[in-house]
């Protein structure tokens, strides 16, 4: 039953009412068999968290950038932990500097409009005291998917 219920919980969640309900079905459960499972998986650590993704662009958030930004080493982390508290940010994470790109944390971050996102990002760059920083704007998004196990 856990690679059937791990297994289940990697598709989308379909825009019902109850959308538990229709995934236990699917692999034979109810939906109170369904959560006792997640939950049992969850107590024994398989599974650490469950969320959603929402598909931004069809909500609206047309302005999307990965803000690159230029961070002391010996900083990182704790201006990691301040960007990844904006709202407006969803991934954030430190790479290694590059030979002619200098750029060392990186946060993918999504707005309305692009005034609007350049605007959350000033703020960021005021909150952190970084002013050393390039927005790489997306053209096309091809792929967006949670990663799939089974």
């Amino acid at each position: 039953m856990n690679r059937e219920v791990i297994k289940i919980l990697q598709e989308d969640l379909p825009v019902v009412e109850t959308p538990f309900k229709l995934l236990a079905e699917k692999i034979g459960l109810s939906e109170p068999e369904l959560i006792a499972g997640v939950k049992m998986l969850e107590a024994e650590g398989i599974i650490r968290k469950y969320g959603a993704i929402l598909k931004h662009q069809e909500a609206g958030f047309a302005a999307n950038a990965m803000v690159v930004f230029n961070v002391p080493d010996d900083k990182v982390d704790e201006i990691g932990e301040k960007i990844a508290a904006f709202n407006e940010v969803s991934h954030c994470y430190e790479r290694p500097r590059f030979p002619g790109f200098a750029y060392n944390l990186y946060a993918m971050t999504h707005g309305k409009t692009r005034q609007e996102l350049e605007s959350s990002v000033g703020r960021i760059a005021q909150v952190i005291a970084v002013n050393d920083y390039q927005l790489l704007w997306s053209k096309k998004e091809y792929k967006k998917a949670s990663p799939k196990y089974f």
